[in-house]
């Protein structure tokens, strides 16, 4: 899977992912880097469901688990109060790192 970072971006953080839309399951890739969060499909006919989130349009972070079988996960609100909802291994490192971040 390519990804295109910009100018001056590290990679800090990259996982298998899960984003979770409106009970969809969309697999995929999350990446964690120095001026963004982003999610890519893994398959080319979701990219709809591709996502850039830059820190400044962050409002929260917030954990979540939704069953007791279910894998653990982030949701991120966006300031325009948009939920995006992401499954990963190592969730709490996840949240911690872009915590830090904006």
């Amino acid at each position: 899977m390519k990804f295109s970072l910009k100018e001056n971006e590290v990679v800090l953080k990259a996982s298998e992912s899960d984003h979770l839309n409106n009970g969809e399951k969309i697999s995929g890739k999350l990446v964690l880097t120095n001026q963004r969060i982003y999610f890519r499909s893994l398959n080319e006919t979701l990219h709809k469901f591709n996502h850039e989130i830059l820190f400044n349009q962050i409002k929260e972070i917030i954990y979540f688990k939704d069953g007791f079988f279910s894998k653990k996960g982030i949701a991120v609100i966006t300031r325009n109060d948009e939920e995006r909802k992401f499954t990963m291994k190592n969730r709490d490192t996840w949240g911690q790192m872009i915590n830090q971040m904006y």
